[in-house]
């Protein structure tokens, strides 16, 4: 199985979940850092069962694909105890594939189930949850009561673009259980925010009716991608654009890497 989605998205939670409902439960749910496995740290797991979750896979050394290829081809005649396999990426591979970094048949193997995982910005109704959730858990770790957010601070995390997804969400509401002080922890976001505003607040009718349209645009690419799910033939076809156009436009919005 593969999970595609950008960095902070939630892969690893999302691998996580799968093990916990699988009937993989009561084995180990292991975490292996894509570039710094070997084959022998995963060789040593294969009589572990449990499930095995490979973070950026496509930095995995050509020996360790192998004997990620070898187990999942065990695993296929239903030997319980080898592990199963969930591997996340925070790119597309199929330019890995073709340059040869990927191992096509490992490739093959596990995205015959493809999970993408949308970024935080584009499921917004999750934040509240989300937010909640983080400032009771950090609160019990810091011995703290869970604090209430003024309106402002929640409409914050609305508004907020959250380029480092979940993973940065968690940071900012452990920030503000850590310090006590809501205004103080919300300071560094909120600089951010700003620095992507025109000074003084002045923008003209031009420059703001071409803002939106690029935000226009831009959502509909992502959301006919993810309906496609990111066949960026069909998507092209869809939006009655060339394929290089769609490249193009992918590059300009910073989406040509990864499912976004």
């Amino acid at each position: 199985m593969l999970v595609v989605a950008e960095h902070g998205a939630g892969k690893t939670a999302a691998a996580a979940r799968i093990h916990s409902l699988s009937r993989r439960a009561p084995g180990p749910f292991q975490v292996f850092q894509g570039r710094e496995t070997s084959e022998t740290a995963l060789a040593a797991c294969e009589q572990q069962g449990g499930t095995i979750y490979l973070h950026e896979v496509g930095d995995l050394p050509s020996a360790a694909q192998k004997e990620v290829l070898r187990q999942i081809s065990l695993g296929d005649g239903e030997r319980n105890h080898v592990p199963r396999y969930i591997c996340g990426s925070s790119c597309e591979l199929e330019p890995e594939v073709r340059s040869g970094k990927v191992h096509e048949d490992l490739y093959y193997r596990i995205s015959g189930v493809c999970l993408r995982l949308p970024p935080l910005r584009q499921r917004k109704e999750d934040i509240p949850g989300l937010r909640n959730w983080f400032l009771a858990v950090f609160a019990e770790d810091f011995s703290q009561p869970v604090p209430t957010l003024s309106v402002e601070t929640q409409n914050f995390f609305l508004e907020y673009h959250w380029p480092g997804n979940i993973r940065e969400l968690k940071d900012a509401t452990r920030a503000i259980v850590a310090l006590g002080d809501e205004a103080l922890a919300m300071g560094g976001l909120r600089s951010l925010l700003r620095k992507s505003e025109p000074p003084n607040g002045e923008i003209s009718l031009k420059d703001a009716a071409r803002a939106a349209s690029r935000e226009a645009e831009r959502e509909l690419i992502l959301h006919v991608l993810a309906r496609t799910r990111w066949n960026r033939r069909r998507a092209a076809e869809e939006l009655k654009i060339s394929y290089k156009a769609l490249l193009y436009k992918l590059k300009q919005i910073g989406c040509e890497g990864y499912g976004a």
